[in-house]
């Protein structure tokens, strides 16, 4: 029988959690915190990170942070070698940092913003993965959680090369799932939209129109995906592994 004071525990466990500092890396490095983790978060800006060190280690946990983009290869392999020297292992990867940086139709997408958007959104998850599974997924096991997007699961205007990104991280967790089974689980979160600051232009003038068409009448909040992403992590989810998990309000429905 499951215990519920335990199954969604993280006692003794190490996340490394990837723009950790904001939106929903943020709840989810909170969560994890709160259920007992330590945890390591990657992310650019220093003075974002020491405000989330002290605010993890008010929550009770131990906390490492590196400040680097999700994308850099260097940035990477030091953040993995960081969590597992310091805190001592590295058993859940969050892959959540995501970058943006144009709006638009695809087929007018310059060169360089085709290749920020793959080196942030699905090069450095696939990266962090490989140096997670060498570091210490490889001998003791763990568990990935990808933040994918609804985004990648259908065509939308204006972010066809997020989307395109986003869907190539729903892919990447079926074949890592596959690959690495049964010592790694891989699953990913697929968000609709979500109150944050890296949202905010698609929904700041007309979010009660939007919230009016879900059926839960609202839009999401970064505690939301926290409580999926800690679902996906603790042993609750202990037989699943390859699923790409809607947390969405309902918004696919219309």
């Amino acid at each position: 029988m499951i215990d519920p004071a335990k199954a969604f525990r993280l006692d003794g466990k190490t996340a490394l959690v990837t723009g950790g500092t904001r939106g929903i890396g943020r709840a989810i490095a909170e969560a994890y915190a709160a259920a007992g983790a330590s945890v390591c978060v990657l992310a650019r800006k220093q003075d974002e990170l020491d405000e989330t060190e002290q605010a993890l280690r008010a929550i009770g946990a131990d906390v490492a942070v590196y400040a680097g983009s999700a994308g850099d290869p260097e940035a990477i392999e030091a953040a993995v070698a960081l969590c597992r020297d310091r805190l001592g292992r590295l058993d859940v990867l969050v892959n959540n940092a995501a970058a943006n940086p144009t709006f638009g139709p695809l087929i007018k997408i310059e060169p360089r913003a085709i290749s920020k958007v793959l080196e942030v959104n699905v090069v450095g998850p696939l990266l962090l993965s490989q140096h997670a599974w060498r570091a210490w997924m490889h001998d003791n096991g763990g568990t990935i959680v990808n933040i994918t997007s609804t985004g990648g699961l259908h065509a939308a205007p204006g972010l066809g090369m997020y989307n395109v990104s986003k869907a190539a991280i729903a892919h990447m967790t079926k074949q890592l799932a596959l690959e690495l089974g049964p010592k790694v689980r891989v699953n990913a979160i697929a968000p609709g939209l979500v109150k944050t600051d890296f949202a905010r232009v698609l929904y700041e003038s007309a979010e009660e129109q939007i919230a009016s068409a879900y059926p839960t009448r609202r839009l999401g909040v970064p505690d939301d995906i926290a409580g999926a992403a800690l679902f996906l992590a603790s042993d609750a989810s202990s037989w699943m592994t390859g699923e790409v998990v809607l947390v969405d309000g309902g918004s696919l429905l219309v």
